[in-house]
């Protein structure tokens, strides 16, 4: 429970609303004072007949203006808001404490280091920065500072800035470090291998496959109908692409492509974010903001990754797709836009609303146009087509001149199962090609990890015990060998030609596909 308490500057105000609280054996969690004559507190929640009381007290102290109840902190809010930035940086950025120990870092940190993000948390910094003595510059430099680095053979160039704070005498005073780590070769690099957002149409899709062929052309379809849109594919294949070329050949092209991050918007902010507030729905913000929603009025808002949006927000956003009709936080009135909902997600829809962590009616609503697209495993004949294009492209911007690439290299690229897609298949390219130490491209200079599924696959059968326990080991192996490729009871009673009901006991009496 939390409370904003309106008052005039008087000397022991704050002790006396201490004391009530005390009085009341209410244990405070945290208390805010804002110059502006505000002060906020934060405790666990209380009866009704006690929180009534306690209001009447606060409001009978000489100075207090006025008393209310608040969602939330000012602090909470703007801690929110920045985890919320950081989360989507696509630069790796981390935060370092004065003992040397990493505080805080974004997913893209995990990314580049190939480490889990919450292990990350309180390791030494220099588990991430082995060549640079981080208490050393605590200690003695304290400065801006940048240093050349090398992760699994690629140049990056790590930037560490101090973070002051500064006391009530207007000293500064070293709090913690920022690091930030960035390609030391061209920025383009970093770049979609496709043009501006803006621009991308179909034409830009690479693929020669069938199946690639035939998503294209119903793409184009669905785009002339302006209803809502779901697209379903494994990490990495695209979705977000995809959405975008279906934006700009629908009758919203010219107005705005909105994107929202359904895993990287912390709950706490994500109304805000979408739906906007009012003026003076918070302290010190009298003039209001639009969000998303409103922001993209006319055009399109793509929620990539929309398995992994809250429940709270999927009741909001269900509320919004019957009619196109919002309140923003702090407001009345209602407003009316015309957007258009592209909706995409990694895991089965379907298998989330059977287990009750996806509405069936959000569901319902986003699913009336429907695109899949396949894996890269599952179209082969792409895979050439699409190497081809990426070492041209990367060639001309890491200033090289095309390898020579032998047959071999074709054959072992088709052989991977690709879990990463077209986007690991890109970044396995470019590694590659700066791991060459003579213009050939050769096999040896691809590091391609193979997944615990696939060499779980490749064990050899335990042949003790039972005949029935060893049919239960072999079928387990086969199952985690397939559930790699497979990742969902739907796909892989597909694959394998059973029910799906069969599958999913089965995967659940091995434990297969459990966290």
């Amino acid at each position: 429970m939390r409370l904003e308490v309106q008052c005039k500057d008087r000397l022991g105000l704050t002790r006396e609303l201490l004391d009530i609280l005390a009085s009341q054996n209410i244990d405070l969690r945290d208390i805010e004072i804002n110059k502006a004559g505000l002060i906020y507190l934060n405790f666990p929640e209380v009866a009704f007949d006690e929180f009534s009381q306690l209001m009447a007290k606060i409001r009978r102290i000489e100075g207090v203006i006025d008393v209310r109840k608040i969602p939330f902190l000012p602090s909470e809010r703007r801690n929110m808001e920045l985890l919320a930035v950081l989360s989507t940086l696509p630069d790796p950025v981390f935060a370092i404490n004065l003992k040397g120990k990493i505080d805080n870092a974004n997913q893209a940190v995990a990314s580049l280091f190939n480490r889990d993000k919450e292990a990350l948390i309180g390791e030494p910094a220099n588990v991430l920065l082995p060549n640079f003595n981080v208490m050393y510059w605590l200690e003695e430099s304290r400065v801006r500072q940048r240093e050349s680095m090398d992760i699994e053979g690629m140049n990056y160039v790590m930037e560490i800035m101090p973070v002051y704070i500064t006391d009530d005498d207007n000293a500064s005073i070293l709090a913690s470090a920022v690091v930030i780590i960035k390609p030391a070769m061209d920025s383009t690099l970093a770049r979609p291998f496709i043009p501006e957002p803006s621009n991308l149409g179909f034409e830009h899709f690479v693929g020669s496959s069938t199946k690639y062929k035939t998503l294209i052309s119903q793409a184009k379809k669905l785009s002339d109908i302006d209803q809502s849109l779901l697209i379903q594919g494994e990490t990495g294949t695209g979705k977000e692409m995809l959405a975008r070329a279906c934006h700009n050949a629908s009758i919203r092209s010219g107005k705005a492509f909105m994107v929202v991050n359904c895993a990287a918007m912390p709950d706490d902010v994500a109304e805000t974010e979408l739906f906007g507030y009012a003026p003076g729905a918070f302290p010190n913000m009298p003039e209001g903001k639009k969000g998303i929603i409103e922001q993209a009025d006319g055009g399109t808002v793509f929620f990539d990754e929309i398995s992994e949006m809250s429940p709270l927000l999927q009741i909001k956003l269900l509320r919004f797709i019957q009619d196109g009709n919002f309140r923003r936080v702090g407001e009345e009135k209602e407003i009316h836009v015309d957007v258009g909902i592209i909706g995409a997600s990694k895991k089965e829809l379907l298998d989330l609303v059977e287990q009750g962590v996806f509405r069936e009616d959000l569901y319902y609503r986003l699913n009336v146009l429907f695109l899949e697209i396949p894996p890269l495993r599952e179209r082969p004949s792409d895979i050439a087509t699409l190497f081809d294009f990426f070492v041209a492209q990367l060639c001309k911007e890491l200033s090289i001149v095309k390898p020579s690439i032998s047959e071999e290299v074709y054959e072992y690229l088709r052989s991977y199962s690709w879990p990463g897609n077209v986007r690991q298949l890109k970044s396995s390219t470019l590694k590659a090609l700066t791991q060459m130490d003579r213009n050939q491209l050769e096999t040896s200079h691809f590091m391609l990890p193979i997944s615990e599924a696939k060499t779980a696959s490749m064990m050899d059968i335990n042949v003790d015990g039972t005949l029935d326990e060893i049919m239960k080991s072999y079928e387990s192996m086969i199952l985690t060998g397939l559930y790699g490729d497979f990742p969902s009871s739907r796909k892989l009673a597909k694959r394998l030609g059973v029910s799906h009901t069969a599958i999913a006991n089965k995967l659940r009496d091995y434990g297969i596909g459990k966290k």
